[in-house]
């Protein structure tokens, strides 16, 4: 039947075999019957759904989207070909802290350390640029793999910087009970790098993210696999609403501010929206101006951590 996956047309074998052989005759596995157990043992099962959410349906699966990695890489992006470079070597030590405190070998152990923010305190401060790249420095790693949402919900700029088209995503699981994580996930051609993009606009968005939904969803993200870390790309913080509702859900903040530009009572007031977060982490962008990429991104960058409440980098 061509509707019938693998496990379904391995287990109506195995039970024709038992119903054609006599009684008598049921102690041994005939070869036939062998190969369909083994078939049905070892085909790959259906990921389940998201806590509190139905399992995937047979037969739906996550779609795979080709990056251009060449485009990516002239617009200054880390990609998993490209030569040694100061931007990728300088993202090899921002994610280091975060990738112990997402395995629990930080200072302090911190409750889904693997539920990432990158966010900044005021629109163009370069903070979807640094996303894609911590989850392209990430997705390098031997051990680790990661998902990279767009939750910047009212002006989502994920799939326009990658060159995606749009599709749906975290808005439309989050209001629709039967759509199925998996079947919203986008697969790249980067091995170990998935998508999650914003979704279809909905006017009570950060309803939305602060719902029971939102909740059963992150609590699925950082538990499901053990490997996976998930960064999302949150809208600014003091020009939006949803991202000081995301915070609050989230293990560890990354918070972009662009040198010079940046006033110093606007990181004060950033800081104070996420303020029940447990670690930020301050990345300060275009540092000393080292560089300028073909699509006009500007790099180079200082850090600082801090753990607890009220404690952050300088």
């Amino acid at each position: 039947m061509s509707g019938e996956t693998l496990i379904e047309r391995a287990a109506r074998r195995l039970e024709e075999l038992r119903l054609s052989r006599p009684d008598g005759a049921r102690g041994r596995s005939s070869p036939d019957e062998s190969v369909a157990a083994h078939e049905a043992r070892t085909a790959p099962r259906p990921a389940d759904g998201y806590a509190g959410g139905p399992r995937r349906p047979a037969g739906t699966h996550s779609q795979l989207v080709e990056l251009d990695l060449k485009r990516l890489a002239t617009a200054g992006f880390i990609t998993p070909d490209a030569p040694r470079s100061r931007v990728a070597d300088e993202f090899r030590i921002i994610k280091r802290p975060l990738i112990a405190n997402a395995s629990g070998g930080g200072e302090t152990p911190v409750q889904n350390g693997n539920l990432i923010m990158v966010t900044s305190a005021v629109p163009k401060e370069g903070k979807t640029f640094c996303a894609i790249n911590l989850a392209m420095s990430i997705a390098l790693e031997f051990d680790r793999s990661v998902l990279l949402v767009d939750a910047d919900v009212a002006k989502p700029s994920l799939l326009q910087v990658l060159g995606l088209p749009l599709s749906e995503g975290l808005l439309d699981i989050l209001q629709d009970k039967s759509r199925d994580l998996s079947q919203v996930l986008l697969r790249t051609n980067v091995e170990k790098l998935s998508l999650l993009t914003s979704g279809t606009p909905h006017r009570r968005a950060t309803e939305l993210l602060a719902s029971d939904a939102m909740a059963r969803l992150l609590e699925e993200l950082a538990s499901r696999y053990s490997d996976r870390i998930i960064i999302f790309d949150s809208p600014p913080l003091l020009v939006a609403t949803e991202a000081p509702v995301l915070a609050t859900q989230l293990g560890q903040i990354v918070l972009i501010v662009q040198a010079e530009i940046t006033l110093q009572s606007e990181v004060r007031q950033a800081l104070a929206a996420i303020e029940s977060c447990p670690v930020k982490l301050i990345v300060l962008n275009q540092v000393g101006f080292s560089g300028k990429s073909a699509s006009g991104f500007r790099y180079g960058y200082g850090y600082g951590y801090g753990y607890g409440e009220g404690g952050h980098g300088t």
